[in-house]
């Protein structure tokens, strides 16, 4: 899933970095509420960690001006302790949650696990599909109740494509999940993905179909 952090403490940025591309979401950083302004005009993403407090434009700026765009994105909202009034003004602005600060790292997790499963229209964190079963929590695969080890790109392909069973995803589509502006993507590598995982879970029934020019899809479940 591609998420966007907007801190501007270098400190925090840099923990809550590592802690959402643990699993394997591509995270972008900005520091600035301009430029988070003018990004998100301009590029999809499934989850925003939103600090209050920016230079260049406030956050709560940012945040009504991405609602009045027409933009559902989920969006959890860092606020100080004591501002009680930021708070309330988030989630009347849009907000979908939000974390005071300080707050423990496995808390925000569960959050952004919580917000990213409601935008994808699930309840559960397990993802069933025939044989085949994956839980974005603990990231593991299974096939009939058997682990299956996959490499941390390819499960995140696999959730892309049962997270939007039945579209059809371009190999650019399904780049935009797995990394972020710092990283160095080839679409050639999302084939060389998609490849082995129909190795390895063909076996077990589960399809990745090619519609020649447009990308890759599953069918429902």
């Amino acid at each position: 899933m591609r998420i966007l952090l907007v801190e501007d403490d270098a400190d925090l940025a840099d923990g809550l970095l590592r802690a959402l591309r643990a699993p394997g979401h591509a995270v972008d950083h900005l520091r600035d509420g301009e430029e988070a302004d003018l990004l998100l005009r301009h590029e999809p993403f499934d989850l925003v960690v939103l600090d209050l407090g920016l230079p260049g434009r406030d956050g709560l700026d940012v945040l009504k001006g991405l609602r009045a765009r027409g933009n559902a994105v989920p969006v959890l909202v860092l606020t100080a302790r004591d501002a009680l009034d930021q708070r309330i003004a988030g989630l009347d602005l849009g907000a979908d949650d939000y974390l005071a600060k300080p707050f423990a790292l496995p808390e925000l997790e569960a959050r952004v696990r919580a917000l990213l499963r409601r935008g994808s229209g699930r309840a559960s964190s397990r993802i069933v599909h025939g044989r085949v079963a994956l839980d974005t929590r603990a990231r593991r695969v299974t096939v009939d109740g058997a682990p299956v080890e996959l490499p941390r790109r390819e499960l995140c392909v696999l959730e892309v494509l049962l997270t939007r069973a039945g579209e059809v995803l371009s190999k650019e589509q399904i780049a935009n999940q797995l990394y972020s502006f710092d990283d160095e993507a080839g679409l050639t590598s999302i084939e060389l993905y998609v490849h082995r995982l129909r190795k390895r879970l063909a076996p077990a029934g589960l399809d990745i179909r090619t519609v020649r020019g447009l990308g890759y899809y599953v069918e429902r479940p």
